[in-house]
């Protein structure tokens, strides 16, 4: 498979690099908002100007990148895998409208074991419906976005599993008569070099149940990512998760 990087010079797209490297794939190209020499495939600040001939897109760059990405998909008939986070509703509606003329892998959390302890958080907020939910996620200090996407991902995960739309509060400061009962709290912890933390909390009378994923380099978003991406590449347009990837319904 000929896979474009989208966010090369990025962490993430120099750990992605370095995981095809040592795959039966290939990159062939990048993509990212200036040039470099330094690789073994051009890397364009436009997706326009590529060349090679690409047999999928993984993304890991800014949300500012999303339209020449959905643009270059649907021109060129190139499936995308798209991890960035912090999109817009707007921006996320318009990955829905281009999945219906293309694959697209669209999650926001690209980690196996996360994509798990999703449907885990879903069970038990649909068999513990009297516990008190509350999500703590940690980040390291040049995190952008917050509450992170898989915090979210987690919170609908919750609302999934209770079949209803519980109040998110983010953050918990200044004085409460009480906490709602359907209420879900999430909490956003940023310092240091932290990979990714996130932890689920169902608090019931005198018993806590706790969830804990934690990511120790960033090698876990980039195999998610590649497996993830030889999933897509021989799909029909739609969109996909990382649920249809674990051969979830």
């Amino acid at each position: 498979m000929n896979i474009l990087i989208s966010g090369v010079t990025g962490a993430m797209g120099q750990v992605l690099d370095e995981l095809i490297s040592d795959s039966k794939h290939q990159v062939v190209a990048g993509f990212a908002n200036q040039r470099v020499e330094n690789l073994h495939y051009p890397v364009y600040t436009s997706l326009e100007d590529v060349e090679e001939e690409v047999d999928l897109v993984i993304d890991f760059s800014q949300p500012t990148s999303l339209q020449a990405l959905l643009d270059y998909g649907k021109s060129n008939n190139i499936p995308l895998v798209i991890a960035t986070t912090g999109y817009t509703d707007e921006e996320e509606g318009a990955i829905r409208e281009a999945s219906s003329e293309i694959p697209i892998l669209f999650a926001k959390n690209m980690s196996l074991g996360i994509n798990m302890t999703e449907k885990i958080v879903e069970q038990l907020a649909h068999a513990l419906p009297q516990f008190d939910i509350e999500i703590i996620e940690k980040h390291h200090r040049y995190k952008k976005d917050s509450p992170s996407g898989t915090a979210k991902m987690l919170v609908e995960a919750a609302k999934t599993g209770r079949n209803d739309e519980s109040p998110v509060l983010e953050g918990r400061s200044g004085l409460y008569d009480e906490r709602l009962k359907n209420e879900i709290g999430v909490m956003a912890v940023r310092g240091g070099t932290i990979v990714g933390e996130h932890t689920v909390l169902f608090a019931g009378e005198d018993e806590v149940i706790e969830i804990k994923h934690s990511a120790q380099s960033k090698k876990v978003f980039a195999n998610g990512a590649l497996t993830a991406a030889e999933f897509l590449v021989n799909q029909s347009p739609g969109l996909y998760d990382m649920n249809d990837v674990l051969g979830g319904e």
